[in-house]
């Protein structure tokens, strides 16, 4: 009798220790496959960006830092948002930071949109201010895409910060102006 409840004990130990352990396993799988998913997206984004203007590379790559995000966006009759999710990265130890986007519209209209968006920080101190604090864009901000003081390497860039760029692609390509309403970048804390 003793050595069946001794048995049975064990059995029971490691069936908890299963039951226990297996979702954290399932959960840090899921998690990496969601990271790469974001991580892709970003890529993507640079990738779209690098096309429509290819002197944005060196902008990105010379940088502090930079942040790539694929959002999509919906509105229907007089109220709209949108989401998306990106990656911040430091160029100079790699470290990645993974991002959310989320966007309130109001006012009419109908549809449906996806874009993406490349942020460029000359400084450090920038970059961690957005990925520490995010980023938020309050009513309606609107700025046309004006860069030919700052040299070719920012051409189609929206200034919107000191030392703070912003690209933003649609499906046709660079857009020109950057309309913002009520968009908020913060940290993803379940990938990050």
């Amino acid at each position: 009798m003793k050595h069946r409840s001794t048995v049975l004990g064990m059995a029971l130990t490691m069936v908890t220790t299963l039951v226990l352990t297996v979702p954290n396993v399932v959960f840090a799988a899921d998690k990496a496959q969601d990271q790469a998913e974001v991580r892709k997206a970003g890529q993507d984004a640079l990738a779209a960006l690098y096309k429509a203007e290819p002197s944005a590379r060196k902008a990105v790559e010379s940088a502090a830092g930079y942040a790539a995000f694929s959002n999509f966006g919906m509105k229907i009759l007089v109220a709209g948002g949108g989401s998306g999710k990106g990656i911040a990265v430091n160029n100079k130890t790699k470290a990645t930071t993974y991002m959310k986007m989320a966007e309130v519209q109001a006012g009419l209209g109908f549809g449906a949109k996806k874009f993406q968006v490349v942020w460029v920080f000359a400084t450090e101190e920038a970059l961690n201010n957005f990925i520490n604090s995010g980023w938020e864009f309050g009513g309606q901000a609107t700025a046309a895409a004006k860069a030919a003081d700052k040299g070719a390497a920012y051409q189609g860039a929206v200034a919107v910060s000191p030392g703070v760029w912003l690209y933003q692609l649609t499906d046709t390509g660079l857009a020109l102006e950057l309309t913002a309403k009520g968009t908020k970048y913060y940290k993803d804390s379940d990938l990050n």
